[in-house]
């Protein structure tokens, strides 16, 4: 990718970036307006789930995101790894291309677009549903019931 393209791909991402805070507000908005709209009642089981009795890919992700914005970020990592690793990379690259752009660009620290961090992602998914289903189908452990018990859910 050459470095114009890489700006462009790279300031794309800082603008979608600063649309998540205000998607994070509408949210807590909701829940605090209309808390039984986001209450467990009104979620969808897992197809994936349901139909093989494996974990999907994404079990678990809604709870870690959940837990995350509580503060409890060892229970989140424990749910999907996915979130709390895809939290770091928006943070750092938020405050680094923020800094960078309030500097007039003089400081140079803007973290750079890499599929490296994507493949990352991909490599914790697998292993995240990998260890999950493997507990399920061998031991006939289910991580993610113990880890609700552990959370209190």
């Amino acid at each position: 990718m050459e470095r114009n393209e890489r700006m462009q791909v790279e300031r794309h991402l800082y603008i979608a970036g600063l649309c998540i805070p205000g998607a994070l507000a509408a949210l807590y908005l909701v829940n605090l307006f209309l808390p039984v709209m986001l209450s467990e009642k009104f979620y969808t089981p897992c197809i994936f789930h349901v139909v093989t009795n494996l974990y999907c890919p994404g079990c678990g992700g809604t709870r870690a995101a959940w837990l995350l914005m509580q503060g409890k970020f060892f229970l989140s990592f424990l749910y999907h790894p996915v979130v709390l690793y895809g939290t770091a990379i928006y943070l750092w690259f938020m405050v680094s291309h923020t800094a960078e752009l309030l500097s007039g660009r003089r400081i140079r620290i803007g973290m750079r677009y890499r599929n490296l961090y994507l493949y990352l992602a991909l490599i914790l998914v697998i292993i995240n549903t990998a260890v999950k289903d493997i507990a399920l189908t061998a031991f006939d452990v289910d991580l993610l019931k113990i880890l609700d018990a552990a959370a209190g859910n």
